[in-house]
């Protein structure tokens, strides 16, 4: 069985984000007891696991989601039904709002993911599930400003 890990894609504007927010917070929630290093310490974190922990993992016929080594989630990749282009700044596994909405057959089911290698990792699902709809754009020339991974 082969197996193909995707990290998560990194993004500078995501995590300067959760630095404007944590910062902030952490110092005005403990700030009579002078702890101001906790809201650093919420936005470390924060980035601790953007940077170096999401992988999307395929084997086999699935899609597993992984958090360093914590599972967040598993699904077949024969009940994908489309991947689109998304922006959507909902709360998700990804590291970059430059993301993949995938949408599964059951329910309104979908991830929103940020894989590095984009074209390798649609072409590995592709090559599992070759009816899944595929409706990412091909954007060139010199102002392609949608297409900037944020």
């Amino acid at each position: 069985m082969e197996k193909k890990i995707f990290r998560s894609r990194i993004s500078v504007l995501l995590n300067l984000f959760i630095l404007a927010i944590f910062i902030p917070t952490g110092i005005t929630l403990f700030q009579q007891a002078d702890q101001w290093f906790y809201g650093f310490g919420g936005a470390l974190s924060g980035m601790f696991f953007i940077i170096g922990g999401m992988r999307y993992i395929i084997s086999g016929e699935k899609l597993y989601l992984k958090i360093w080594s914590i599972p967040c989630g598993s699904e077949k990749i024969t009940n994908i039904i489309s991947v689109k282009r998304s922006y959507n700044p909902l709360s998700s596994p990804a590291g970059s709002l430059k993301r993949l909405n995938i949408r599964f057959k059951t329910g309104r089911m979908f991830w929103l993911i940020s894989p590095v290698r984009e074209k390798e990792f649609i072409e590995a699902l592709k090559a599992i599930n070759p009816n899944i709809n595929v409706q990412i754009p091909e954007k060139t020339g010199k102002w392609r400003i949608w297409d900037w991974d944020i």
